[in-house]
């Protein structure tokens, strides 16, 4: 009897519990997502009696107004302020202004694809020869060619036709030369330029002096590399004997040189990669260039296919930098050599000269 009842007690209580525990769960839903829900309370600030309620609610809808109102007249403001600084400024709104061009950085010239599937060294170095021996441009008259044959040796010449800047430059008296060499003998070109009016600069190590005008040119005690030289040699001297002409252009101040001339002894393969790499070739007029192929030069490797190859994509960058050649000069008094060897009866330096036909300083 005791147990019945136990039970029907449990029972009850079980139902009532469930019951609550609906309405409760009934009031939240409605709290939640309700009409007319008020909003709820920010934590630490004390409960509104209805009559409090009402108050804010209409002051807040009094200062929802305001604000709007206030929001409305800047953005007004700032229309008109954005129609004044569009009639200041008349270029069309789709199009940013050009952003200047960047040179990109290069780490190494792009190989031009083998003479031949057999990569022998004959065809590489046909295509090599007849590259270097076939002049690209006309060029109406040289630089110094009312010398004699004798003062005229290495067979250096440069452009002076009206077609291209150098005549221009020199009537302006802007034009700049820099001429490097060792022991160098021969300056007929550069005496001959610098009576025109050009500022000439010899740069050779083995002057004695670092720095010397003679007659009407400058002898500088330096000459160029394709590096720089490591600074903790140059912290034990007064000065550093070679340098990029990027380095060197800059150290004398210098933005352009209208003629480059360069008898590098073996040292112009390495130096005409720098310039290539680095983009100085887009600050030189013309550039006259004694190339060596006796043996691959300092610092070049490879089989001798390879190194031919590599020599005729050097050449290659020239032309696509806007370098055309106009002059190529062989000493016959010179070896028959070509990497060691009599190849195609190849001499084993050629004088050559090119003009850069976009060169607008």
């Amino acid at each position: 009897m005791d147990m019945g009842r136990e039970r029907l007690t449990w029972g009850l209580l079980l139902r009532l519990g469930i019951l609550l525990t609906a309405v409760c769960v009934c009031v939240h839903v409605y709290l939640e997502t309700g009409v007319g829900a008020p909003t709820p309370l920010a934590l630490g600030r004390p409960t509104q009696t209805s009559q409090n309620w009402g108050q804010q609610s209409r002051t807040k809808h009094v200062s929802a107004e305001a604000e709007e109102k206030d929001r409305s007249i800047k953005r007004r403001i700032s229309y008109v302020r954005t129609l004044k600084k569009d009639r200041e400024d008349p270029s069309p709104p789709c199009c940013p202004p050009p952003r200047p061009r960047r040179k990109t950085p290069r780490w190494h010239i792009d190989l031009e694809p083998w003479a031949s599937e057999s990569h022998s060294l004959e065809d590489e170095a046909k295509r090599f020869l007849n590259y270097i021996t076939t002049p690209q441009v006309l060029c109406a008259s040289w630089a110094g060619e009312e010398s004699t044959q004798e003062e005229n040796k290495g067979g250096w010449a440069a452009c002076l036709d009206p077609k291209y800047s150098l005549t221009h430059r020199i009537q302006s008296k802007r034009c700049r030369v820099y001429s490097f060499g060792l022991g160098v003998d021969d300056r007929s070109l550069e005496h001959s330029l610098a009576r025109a009016g050009c500022e000439v600069h010899c740069f050779d190590p083995s002057v004695k002096q670092p720095h010397l005008q003679q007659a009407e040119m400058w002898l500088h005690r330096l000459s160029v590399d394709w590096r720089d030289p490591n600074p903790a040699i140059v912290a034990q001297r007064q000065y550093a004997n070679t340098k990029k002409l990027a380095t060197i252009l800059n150290d004398f101040g210098h933005r352009q040189v209208d003629v480059l001339k360069a008898d590098m002894e073996s040292a112009e393969w390495k130096i005409l990669e720098n310039l290539v790499l680095e983009g100085v070739l887009d600050s030189v007029g013309q550039l006259l260039l004694e190339l060596h192929l006796h043996w691959a030069g300092f610092e070049v490797g490879g089989d001798d296919p390879s190194v031919v190859r590599y020599w005729f994509s050097l050449l290659k960058e020239l032309e696509h930098a806007n370098f055309r050649l106009f002059h190529v000069h062989s000493d016959p008094a010179k070896p028959r050599l070509f990497l060691h060897k009599n190849v195609l009866n190849a001499s084993s330096a050629y004088t050559l000269s090119w003009v850069n036909t976009e060169w607008k300083p």
